[in-house]
């Protein structure tokens, strides 16, 4: 019978056509999301396709169209540290929402910058339509070069403001610090310091600054500040260091969770209590924040939100849409038993 297909194989394009009685464009036009085609007329091809079990050749689509519908996430850093920081899970997350209404697929590449030549060949060689790259240091400016030739869409801010970055998502990190800082002092301390991170990185600068801003507006020293790599263990020996070199801090601001988590080993294990003793904030709001004894005080960082913007900031470059070149989400204080 025309238009049902024979026992074990597919059904085709024609097929869906035959049985929906429309032409094989109008189907082709539907399949590919057109607005030419009218709803009645969409709902009618759609019950064909159900019917049908018809799947879209999208290696088809694709030569036609040029493009892969594949997005690369790229993630210069160590594939310990990707899997082990709720960050880029919350990010991935938010990114995954933004694409699942889309036909992109996503390929994630950990630990690229090491072998760049490689990376550069997989993203420029027709592989994927786009890029987003998180996490990248000061010495990843090759990313900024393949832009040049892809649409790419950067987390967070280029740390030299030389470098000639198209497109990026970034969070208000500078501001979030000084929330933390202001709070330290409405709290009454006074000898606080900072665990901050790299150095290499824009949120490792941007928090910095943001909580040496906060201390000189208050009149304090800015002097104790000991630097980790986002890790608690890295959280932890700075805190000792800190706490050797000056046994008054009665307060610390952690440029992530996982280093203010850290922190809580090193002062508890000397016999200091949180907050009495020392009071402690952190920055993230990750999904160990409030779970920690007693619940960490942070500052939340939107990297649901992050992960989504990006997503869709790069769909609409692919597109051909104007985009604004930099997006900056707010952050805001989450108060907790830690301060």
């Amino acid at each position: 019978m025309a238009g049902i297909p024979n026992a074990g194989s597919a059904p085709t394009l024609e097929m869906v056509a035959a049985r929906a009685g429309v032409s094989r464009a109008t189907v082709s036009r539907v399949v590919n999301g057109s607005p030419k085609v009218s709803p009645d007329v969409v709902a009618v091809v759609q019950e064909a396709i159900a019917a049908l079990n018809y799947v879209p050749n999208r290696a088809a689509r694709s030569l036609a169209s040029r493009r892969t519908q594949a997005i690369a996430l790229v993630v210069p850093e160590s594939t310990a540290k990707v899997f082990n920081d709720p960050f880029f899970a919350t990010l991935v997350q938010g990114i995954g929402l933004a694409l699942a209404d889309t036909e992109y697929t996503l390929s994630m590449l950990i630990e690229s910058e090491a072998a760049f030549d490689k990376t550069r060949r997989y993203l420029l060689g027709g592989n994927v339509d786009g890029a987003l790259v998180a996490s990248h240091h000061t010495g990843d400016h090759s990313y900024a070069h393949v832009s040049r030739s892809l649409p790419v869409v950067f987390g967070g801010r280029p740390l030299d403001p030389g470098e000639q970055v198209n497109h990026t998502v970034d969070v208000d990190n500078a501001h979030g610090a000084e929330l933390a800082g202001d709070h330290l002092v409405e709290r009454g301390r006074r000898r606080i310091a900072a665990i901050a991170g790299p150095q290499d990185m824009p949120p490792g600068v941007d928090r910095l600054r943001g909580w040496q801003r906060s201390l000189e507006r208050a009149g304090l020293a800015i002097d104790l500040v000991g630097y980790g790599d986002f890790s608690p263990a890295s959280g932890a020996e700075a805190m000792r260091r800190l706490l050797e070199r000056e046994p008054s801090i009665d307060g610390v601001f952690a440029a992530n969770d996982q280093m203010a988590i850290g922190a809580y080993t090193a002062i508890l294990e000397t016999g200091r209590s949180i907050p009495g003793d020392v009071a402690v904030v952190g920055f993230d709001d990750d999904q160990y924040a409030a779970m920690a004894v007693p619940p960490l005080t942070t500052v939340h960082q939107p990297s649901l939100e992050m992960g989504e913007v990006m997503a869709r900031t790069l769909v609409r470059l692919i597109d051909g849409e104007d985009v604004p070149a930099t997006t900056l989400l707010p952050t805001r204080l989450v108060v907790r038993q830690s301060s």
